[in-house]
């Protein structure tokens, strides 16, 4: 699986932003989808994923500001990010695995399968 994120870019405090993650080369429906992100002198984190069958998992930093989605016919999944803080920015990159279990997935060890990433600035 190839991943190919987008959407970043200078946004002020409050507004909003929606990233996307195209996928191809294997059968992207199969797959959890996830997004992480890495702050600049932090480690990556968690911020989002999304299972075969729709389930959504949040970090709790993000929980009611961002929702990922999903549109299996153009292999392609979505973080839409609302009410952004400063805090938010990060470099945030998509991922993608077979068979990962739900206790699995806040983790990036978890993932096989990485995007390039695209930065997100929140001005104050």
């Amino acid at each position: 699986v190839q991943l190919q994120a987008s959407g970043g870019g200078l946004v002020q405090a409050g507004g909003s932003l929606r990233l996307s993650c195209v996928a191809s080369g294997r059968t992207f429906r199969s797959y959890t989808v996830g997004w992480f992100r890495q702050a600049p002198g932090k480690e990556r984190e968690f911020v989002a994923a999304i299972r075969w069958n729709g389930s959504t998992f949040y970090a709790d930093s993000v929980k009611g500001r961002f929702t990922i989605s999903r549109d299996n016919a153009k292999n392609t999944a979505y973080l839409q990010m609302n009410s952004l803080k400063p805090e938010d920015t990060a470099v945030y990159y998509c991922t993608a695995d077979a068979s990962i279990i739900i206790s699995s997935i806040w983790y990036e060890a978890s993932y096989d399968y990485w995007g390039q990433g695209t930065l997100v600035t929140v001005s104050s």
